[in-house]
């Protein structure tokens, strides 16, 4: 089978064809996903992606041939529709800090994170407070909205005409979900707003529309799936093809750690910890930060580094550290930086990968992840990176060997598998381990040394081990 995935980045929109016989990417295309300033506000290019959707599903079925249509988009991202199914408002970008207006009476509506699993985040990441801010600020669209789609599901029902909300991305620190009850919060009925009706991730929402499979050259009968939320869409190859405990760490503009059968912790809303909801409608303790985002921030100043700009840096502590992106991720209020400013482009190119990869061992310590780590996306090419990663989780690592695992993970709604869709790759065990390990212990001491960031157990924990 022949399955086009439409897949949402917060950076980029992809479409990508997969072979389910093979699990293999026979072509992608991709484009940036563009961000429109205003008016009213901050918002995705709608029609500019949907545009980008139907040339890619038409250029695939000429080329190879479309057989089902899957989606996975990235969370916080809900759309109010209006009765027609058209957009009663345009779709606010979550990084729009408009919503941080009405935080103070957002946080008399919101339920506790004991509750939902959803850290208090800014802007707009929490899709509530985003709900909030729309409805409180744009005068009519209370009346206006219909019903609420989550984002992939806007996408297939827009493909089919049926729209609906899905648990993976209700999951996605939404305040909208209750995990362990699975079911929605009160907050909508707060809000005065109707949620669309909940679909499985691999229901089938529907046949495309007789006209948009005139204009695609689709069959007409060709089935779209309802969808997923990326991070989980990466997770699922692994929640069929590996046994025991193990983490996913799915890398892009978010660097999302998901950890499945691991240690039972605390989740801290204040290291950015959540409670996601697997395609499986499990809850999952997940950890993340903005470390694509952040590479890209600091790759102007760096350059790849040879081993010699490796070895000054593990020599001298030269060091990155956080937070880059502030306002997420584990130590959001630290004030990130340079520890040395006469650093050499390829040193701050080094203590950039060990920055992330640092940065990455906190987030899986912090969800109890144990056993191997599987590392998708484009930090699976950085090999400095994984190093540390072994180095300072001291646990096997794997690498997926997917060009974008959560385009694998979508088509797999389409045609579950028996597990020999998991293409990994062992890393072999770094060759100086010990002196990755103590560069890590001694910028974590660091880091904990920081007035703004929270020293705790499992940082402690971490350092131990590390130094083991």
């Amino acid at each position: 089978m022949k399955v086009a995935v439409l897949d949402i980045g917060k950076t980029n929109a992809k479409v990508a064809l997969v072979d389910t016989a093979t699990m293999s990417e026979i072509t992608v295309v991709t484009r940036p996903n563009r961000i429109i300033e205003g008016p009213p506000y901050p918002h995705f290019d709608i029609d500019g992606i949907w545009a980008f959707f139907l040339d890619g599903l038409r250029q695939m079925q000429a080329e190879h041939g479309v057989d089902e249509i899957s989606v996975t988009t990235h969370g916080a991202c809900f759309v109010l529709l209006d009765a027609a199914g058209g957009l009663a408002c345009p779709v606010l970008d979550y990084e729009y800090d408009g919503p941080n207006d009405l935080s103070q009476a957002y946080d008399t509506l919101r339920p506790a994170f004991e509750e939902t699993g959803a850290p208090r985040l800014p802007a707009g990441l929490n899709a509530g407070a985003q709900l909030h801010w729309l409805v409180e600020t744009q005068p009519g669209l209370r009346a206006r909205a219909s019903q609420v789609a989550s984002y992939p599901q806007y996408w297939s029902g827009r493909l089919t005409g049926t729209f609906a909300t899905e648990p993976t991305s209700l999951g996605c620190h939404t305040d909208l979900w209750l995990p362990q009850e699975g079911r929605f919060s009160d907050l909508p009925e707060r809000l005065g707003l109707t949620m669309a009706p909940l679909a499985a991730a691999n229901s089938i929402a529907g046949s495309i529309l007789p006209e948009l499979a005139a204009i695609t050259g689709l069959a007409k009968g060709a089935r779209v799936r309802s969808g997923i939320h990326d991070s989980n869409a990466s997770l699922l190859p692994y929640l069929h093809g590996m046994e025991g405990a193990f983490s996913v760490v799915s890398t892009g503009t978010w660097v999302i750690c998901m950890s499945v059968g691991g240690e039972t912790v605390a989740l801290d809303p204040v290291r950015d910890t959540l409670m996601n909801v697997n395609a499986l409608g499990d809850p999952v303790p997940s950890a993340r930060f903005m470390g694509g985002r952040e590479y890209e921030r600091m790759k102007p100043q760096t350059s790849v580094p040879d081993q010699a700009d490796i070895e000054r840096v593990l020599a001298g502590q030269k060091a990155l550290h956080p937070a880059v992106e502030p306002g997420s991720g584990p130590f959001g209020e630290g004030a990130g930086g340079w520890s040395d400013d006469t650093m050499t482009p390829g040193e701050k190119g080094a203590a950039l990968s060990l920055y992330l990869a640092l940065m990455t061992a906190t987030c899986l310590d912090l969800i109890g992840a144990r056993g191997p780590v599987i590392v998708e996306g484009p930090f699976a090419k950085n090999a400095l990176y994984l190093d540390m990663l072994a180095a300072q989780t001291g646990r096997e690592v794997l690498l997926s060997n997917t060009a974008t695992g959560t385009s694998m993970g979508a088509s797999m709604l389409c045609a579950p598998t028996t597990g020999t869709e998991t293409s990994l790759t062992e890393r072999p065990t770094p060759k100086h381990a010990t002196r990755l390990a103590l560069y890590g212990k001694r910028w974590n001491q660091a880091v904990e040394a920081s007035p703004a960031s929270p020293a705790t157990e499992t940082q402690h924990r971490s350092d131990r081990r590390a130094s083991t």
